[in-house]
């Protein structure tokens, strides 16, 4: 049985003008969670169909302690 290998990486965004964290599973995109400053709304993109719940909530736990929570106004 091979179990499922996720990672998770802090990117920003100067197009977009924010921050968030992709989730991969098994070297494939499958989460990301984004706080757009310009916009001041924070948005989950799911890139995958049945994703386990536990994964989800581990994610946005991952987002809440690692990307600060304020906006940045320019």
């Amino acid at each position: 049985m091979k179990l499922k290998k996720d990672r998770i990486i802090i990117a920003s965004d100067v197009k977009r003008d924010g921050i968030g964290i992709e989730v991969y599973r098994d070297d494939e995109l499958v989460i990301e969670i984004f706080r757009s400053d310009s916009d001041k709304t924070r948005t989950i993109n799911i890139f995958k169909k049945d994703l386990p719940l536990k994964l989800m909530e581990e994610s946005i736990a991952t987002f809440k302690k690692e990307i600060p929570w304020d906006f940045i106004d320019d």
